[in-house]
């Protein structure tokens, strides 16, 4: 089966989530990844969104954290503050999936204004929970499609802490967890070189060369001395990814390709 650089992002990221592990989902392409691993590789894997469903199942993709279908599917639904106190803050979340407008080379991730801050360009949703989980959970996952405008230098504000500066500057800041651990992109996979935890790639996905990258990203991306290839979506991944995009056009009435 053919398929989209879109679609490659999303299979490789769905593969990164262990199956039985709890994972705190982000609404957009988090959530799209996160629930195409329950359909494929990682059948017991348990999504916890922030309005406070435990264990969501959801046959469509969320329209908010507000969504019905999160409470009406999850094995449990208790407070938003429950879930931030009792299971983020508690240590319990295994991988917290985010996604970002801007994201810079130790994964501090802007999803908040771009330009001034008093006097921005773009004025984006904000930070919702974003920045308990990047801070709090045990490791977590970054999605965005990749460009220079969102792969930037500095980012116009730091909405969510990944590594900070660098080096040991998480623990310097007493933030738990390892952070950030994989960025992945419709155009490669990244991952924090140790030491330094700056961004490198760690594999490109088929067809997707190095120049594409660097001009891609706006920093002086550097690349790991092994590069891998992303192996291709098998057909059952497509198959459950598109069933699912689907069922989620119907669903809110949207063209195939907006789910």
């Amino acid at each position: 089966m053919t398929y989209t650089t879109n679609e490659m992002m999303t299979v490789a990221a769905a593969r990164r989530l262990k199956n039985g592990s709890v994972c705190f989902v982000g609404i957009g392409l988090p959530s799209k990844a996160a629930n195409l691993a329950r359909l494929t590789s990682s059948p017991d894997v348990v999504l916890i969104y922030e309005s406070g469903p435990i264990g969501a199942k959801p046959s469509v993709l969320p329209l908010s954290i507000g969504d019905g279908e999160l409470a009406e599917t999850a094995d449990t639904v208790v407070p938003t503050g429950e879930i931030f106190r009792y299971w983020l803050q508690g240590g319990r979340i295994d991988v917290g999936f985010l996604g970002a407008a801007q994201v810079d080379r130790f994964g501090n991730i802007n999803t908040t204004v771009v330009g001034d801050y008093h006097s921005p360009k773009v004025r984006l949703p904000g930070a919702g929970g974003a920045p308990e989980i990047a801070g709090s959970a045990k490791s977590v996952l970054i999605i965005l499609k990749q460009s220079s405008r969102s792969f930037v230098d500095k980012l116009d504000f730091i909405t969510s802490v990944g590594h900070g500066e660098g080096g040991d500057s998480r623990k310097r800041l007493g933030l738990p967890g390892a952070g950030p651990v994989g960025i992945i992109t419709d155009l490669c996979i990244m991952e924090p070189e140790a030491g330094t935890h700056e961004f490198v790639v760690t594999a490109l996905h088929p067809g997707v060369t190095r120049e594409q990258v660097v001009a891609a990203t706006g920093w002086a991306i550097r690349f790991a001395d092994h590069v891998e290839q992303t192996a291709e979506p098998t057909d059952v991944e497509l198959t459950a990814l598109r069933d699912l995009e689907a069922r989620t056009a119907a669903a809110h009435g949207q063209a195939p390709g907006e789910a």
